[in-house]
């Protein structure tokens, strides 16, 4: 029975590594139109890997309500967790970072003779996640907030995107597949997972609005986007998390 919380672990790793698969194999359509406009076909398996980091993720969080079920809880569970959330939620997002860009340089002419040196701004995904899940590791105080973003939290966001090309909501295809957003997005999300800001945690401890306004704010804002924006909404919450943290900042410490 005590093994049974590390299973799950497990299987968020081995989600997180089809994701890593399905991310590599390559196939992406790129159609230059009349006008100058360019399409974009990509390809079933890269937004299938979104898919499996989603999973991941349910994964994750099902492994410590386990452990708490069985009364299961260990060292080897916590480190355990750590090293399946660098996978599912670290190198993964930064390898779909890497096509994301590699797909950016190839509209241009000649892009897909650019040199490797220019994708390798997603590597910062990957290390930041190493830093801030050591760091978390090593954290024993007992705390009401994140100190830097949580990783999962940054891995889906990453995980978005594909979907986001997929369906295209509002138009955000070409905004996306800018190779200067992209590099903002990778210096940006690993300096918020490094960082230490004060970041809200959905843990109640009661019920009580005055106690959890920040909270309620934004599972509200949240529901809204949700309802409105479809997969857009993704990053749409993620501002609205960091908007909320920063504005509730004294109040969540």
């Amino acid at each position: 029975m005590k093994q049974i919380p590390n299973i799950f672990t497990l299987l968020n790793l081995v989600a997180g590594f089809i994701a890593i698969i399905l991310t590599l194999q390559t196939g992406e359509t790129i159609l230059n139109l009349q006008g100058g406009e360019w399409k974009i076909y990509l390809p079933e398996k890269i937004w299938w890997a979104s898919i499996f980091l989603g999973l991941a993720a349910v994964i994750d969080f099902l492994d410590g309500f386990v452990a708490r079920l069985f009364k299961a809880t260990s060292e080897m569970g916590k480190q355990l967790d750590s090293l399946a959330d660098l996978v599912s939620f670290g190198v993964a997002p930064g390898l779909i970072l890497f096509q994301l860009l590699r797909i950016s340089f190839a509209q241009q002419p000649d892009g897909l003779e650019t040199p490797v040196y220019w994708l390798m701004p997603c590597i910062l995904f990957p290390m930041a996640a190493a830093w801030r899940l050591a760091r978390f590791n090593l954290d024993t105080t007992q705390r009401n907030h994140f100190e830097g973003l949580p990783t999962p939290a940054a891995g889906l966001l990453v995980a978005s995107f594909p979907l986001l090309l997929l369906y295209n909501p509002l138009g955000i295809q070409p905004i996306l597949l800018n190779q200067w957003v992209l590099y903002a997005i990778c210096l940006v999300i690993p300096w918020l997972m490094v960082s230490k800001l004060t970041l809200l945690n959905l843990k109640f401890k009661s019920f009580s609005f005055t106690d959890n306004k920040s909270r309620y704010i934004l599972l509200a804002v949240s529901a809204v986007c949700i309802a409105l924006l479809g997969w857009l909404s993704i990053p749409a919450i993620f501002i609205t998390y960091i908007l909320v943290s920063l504005l509730f900042k004294n109040q969540i410490k």
